[in-house]
């Protein structure tokens, strides 16, 4: 089926509906403000903990190698934030939707150079429109597989910061009102988010500082330059690339079974159970694995597109012949 004869919603066909009761699903969509708050102060946790891993590392041959897991660590824990960001543009994050904004924005979005009511509104779109003409994120999807090389010259990209630099100065434009025209809605949104993001990372500078170890902050701007793009650009192919069958909903976006290390340096906050976030994109993410087992358990996802592990799902990413 082609892109242009794709209904207009991605809405999920109804099989898989008629195996999981009304009551599961209610369970499945119930808010647990403790467990989100817990994920967003794992995420900060791990960030000051890869920090504080370098500060106090002796100064040796050793020390580059510690800066550079941490620059994993805190890279992997942007996309953590952001993640919790795309919770918050569901309504899901917190129960009362005063608290789930404000916290999104000011603990997730700002600290990372986003906002979370822009996204929303860009993200549904996605959702109403995954795998047609109309859907913003398409492109991210479509050229995969590549050659190997192509990858690994991506992966330079990121590693190297021009990705980062790229999408900083895109950034500048954005928000301080230069290049496209621009609504005036979009040029408050834009200085709102300039705002929020040059306030918290001056707090975030300030308390380093105010412990002694300024120099950190270098570590979460060239996190947020290399491993940040790269474990999303990671994130982004395995989410809807290589579709066996784009008019699909149960082919045409991917969950990846991810171990401990995984999880930790690539998939946080569950990102990776990214077919049943499509499926009930407003599940908060704790619940994504309770959801994942249960359509396991009644067979629904024999046929669905389920891969084990990242390293697998980049060589075949890779394959195609030069």
């Amino acid at each position: 089926m082609s892109l242009e004869s794709r209904p207009e919603t991605s809405t999920p066909a109804g099989d898989w509906r008629e195996a999981v009761s009304r009551d599961e699903i209610q369970s499945l969509l119930q808010p647990n403000d403790w467990r989100s708050l817990g994920s967003l102060c794992l995420d900060w946790a791990i960030v000051f903990a890869a920090m504080a891993a370098v500060a106090w590392w002796p100064h040796g041959p050793t020390l580059p190698l510690a800066i550079l897991v941490a620059l994993f660590l805190i890279g992997a824990r942007q996309l953590g934030l952001a993640v919790l960001m795309h919770e918050a543009a569901h309504y899901s994050l917190f129960s009362n939707r005063r608290v789930n904004d404000f916290v999104g924005n000011w603990l997730a979005a700002y600290p990372i150079w986003s906002n979370t009511e822009t996204y929303r509104n860009y993200h549904l779109r996605h959702h109403a429109k995954t795998w047609t003409e109309e859907d913003p994120d398409l492109n991210l999807a479509t050229p995969f597989p590549v050659t190997r090389a192509s990858l690994w010259r991506k992966i330079g990209r990121d590693l190297s910061g021009r990705t980062g630099l790229k999408f900083a100065r895109f950034g500048l434009r954005r928000d301080l009102g230069f290049g496209a025209e621009l609504s005036p809605e979009e040029l408050r949104r834009g200085r709102q988010r300039f705002a929020g993001f040059v306030l918290t990372n001056g707090v975030l500078l300030a308390g380093l500082a105010a412990v002694g170890f300024a120099e950190g902050y270098l570590l979460w701007v060239v996190a947020w330059l290399t491993t940040n793009t790269l474990v999303t650009r990671i994130r982004s192919i395995a989410e809807h690339s290589m579709s066996p069958d784009p008019s699909d909903p149960l082919q045409n976006t991917r969950t990846t079974l991810a171990g401990p290390f995984e999880r930790l340096f690539l998939a946080p906050n569950r990102v990776n159970y990214h077919l049943e976030h499509h499926l009930l994109m407003t599940v908060p993410h704790y619940n994504l694995p309770r959801f994942h087992s249960l359509l396991a358990e009644r067979g629904l996802l024999e046929r669905a597109l389920v891969g084990r592990g990242y390293f697998s799902l980049l060589r075949e990413a890779s394959s195609r012949a030069t």
